[in-house]
């Protein structure tokens, strides 16, 4: 039975990719930083149906011991780790980047870019020792593409580095002919409680309206767009794979026919 650890799973995209793995049978390890809320997650996962176990373990990507400790503890209860999806983030507050503080900088860069490459290498380390690999998988996110928006510089700078570091990583992996293999995520623009609050809830963000607009042309409920990463996730075997949501041909067609097909999430 395989196994599948998804940082940052208590809710949003993490929570309804693991409800997806769950009913496909795997054996799941869900993270977050607030204890109750996790443990409570995790029993719901449990309540449905699906043949693998679900196992939680609370602590923050942006501290290495942390992360060290959920990939042992992984190990501990299944074995091995089949697929490691660094998906825990938080968003900025919609300021420019002289009106944020040390602290909410640092925070957005720890935790959405530094998380993913510590995860991401200590997740390699552990499965360079199993004899079938495994596969880790990063987010991606606004910026990635190069877009930008005033009040999204700290975490657009920090989802481009992720998209590089994930190519690099790739290449890094195939060149020295590892069992590992590097991939990237690409959720599009989804409508959570991140959409609209900062630094994992801590502060309200006040979109404005012509964003509003954009989003509820281009925005999905998170599972929605779980169900299309987790089914390319499991067929995917290849390295450096790109499985991505809004692609630009359906990005297009939602503008095209925005006028016929109305939508708003944010009322």
């Amino acid at each position: 039975m395989k196994t599948v650890v998804i940082t940052g799973s208590t809710r949003g995209l993490g929570f309804e990719m693991a409800k997806l793995f769950r009913k496909e049978g795997w054996n799941l390890v869900i993270n977050g930083v607030n204890a109750e809320r996790m443990a409570a997650s995790a029993e719901k996962l449990r309540q449905l149906p699906g043949a693998g176990k679900v196992e939680c373990f609370a602590g923050s990507v942006a501290s290495t011991s942390d992360i060290q400790s959920l990939i042992d503890h992984a190990v501990k209860c299944f074995g091995a780790i089949d697929i490691w999806i660094n998906n825990a983030g938080v968003n900025q507050p919609m300021k420019a980047i002289w009106e944020l503080n040390e602290q909410e900088i640092d925070a957005v860069l720890n935790i959405d870019l530094r998380g993913a490459v510590m995860g991401s290498r200590l997740a390699a380390l552990q499965m360079e020792k199993q004899p079938q690999g495994g596969f880790i998988y990063n987010l991606e996110g606004y910026g990635s593409n190069d877009a930008m928006m005033l009040g999204l510089n700290i975490y657009g700078t920090s989802k481009r580095a992720v998209t590089h570091f994930t190519q690099a990583f790739a290449k890094e992996l195939a060149e020295r002919g590892s069992k590992v293999r590097a991939g990237r995520l690409s959720p599009g623009i989804m409508i959570t409680d991140f959409t609209v609050k900062a630094l994992g809830g801590k502060e309200q963000i006040e979109l404005p309206e012509k964003t509003k607009k954009v989003y509820n042309i281009l925005g999905d409920y998170p599972d929605v767009v779980a169900a299309h990463l987790v089914a390319g996730m499991l067929k995917n075997e290849k390295n450096n794979a790109h499985i991505e949501w809004l692609t630009t041909g359906k990005a297009a067609w939602r503008f095209l026919t925005a006028g016929f097909n109305k939508r708003n999430f944010f009322d």
